[in-house]
């Protein structure tokens, strides 16, 4: 009786024991935490909101009155731009323009519509209403409070020509800040943050504003704002 009542022991224990590994098992094997997406070549539909800016590096624009943008191109032609501008001294309008038509620029020469849509605006960290977040030509900006330090957020269309129908993401685009007639002494630098192949500058003496190489091309950096008309060949997202 005794052997059979230790034997009945062991078997319970038995029991119990696989029956804890088998709850184990299952509470880990869907215990993994999320994995993050990777980044899209697209890198997103929306457009960049200023409260959702991350933090760049110093500089003209940023800290040192100049201007610095950002340009994302989109695979559909149109382009998320992000623009920090610091003045010289505080204002409370600034002047706005789109970028020139393609029709004489070299590396489209074909007319274009550029067009600025979503536009948002904080000055000196606070938001600006804006009562016209369209913008086809020229236009002035009121601000609530004279300010010196600006970023504008927003998407330029109707910018690009496409240059082949074999390559349909091969295109040239002219950009442009949207501030850059308010103060043309500004020191301005460009970012295109992927594509870039080419860039030219009409408005300066020499033309020629690329510097490195693809994949690392970038853009001749502190032009002047008067002068800040780039048009870019670049194969855009897929």
């Amino acid at each position: 009786m005794e052997d059979l009542t230790r034997t009945a022991v062991r078997v319970l224990a038995a029991a119990a024991l696989m029956l804890g590994l088998s709850a184990t098992a299952a509470c880990t094997d869907g215990g993994t935490g999320p994995v993050a997406p990777s980044p899209g070549i697209d890198r997103g539909s929306a457009t960049p909101t200023p409260e959702a800016g991350g933090s760049v590096s110093p500089g003209p624009g940023v800290t040192k009155p100049g201007i610095r943008l950002t340009a994302v191109p989109r695979k559909d032609g149109s382009f998320d731009m992000t623009e920090d501008v610091m003045l010289p001294e505080a204002m409370n309008i600034l002047q706005l323009q789109v970028p020139s038509s393609g029709e004489h620029l070299p590396g489209m020469m074909a007319k274009t519509s550029p067009q600025v849509t979503n536009l948002k605006v904080l000055a000196d960290d606070q938001s600006v209403p804006v009562q016209n977040t369209t913008v086809n030509g020229s236009a002035d900006l009121p601000l609530t409070t004279a300010a010196t330090r600006v970023r504008l957020t927003y998407r330029l269309s109707g910018s690009v020509v496409r240059r082949t129908l074999s390559k349909p993401e091969r295109a040239g685009a002219a950009i442009r800040p949207l501030t850059a007639i308010t103060e043309g002494t500004l020191p301005t630098t460009f970012s295109v943050t992927g594509g870039l192949l080419n860039a030219v500058c009409p408005l300066m003496t020499d033309t020629r504003c690329a510097v490195g190489d693809p994949p690392k091309l970038g853009i001749l950096p502190n032009i002047p704002a008067s002068k800040a008309l780039v048009v870019l060949q670049l194969d855009l997202p897929r």
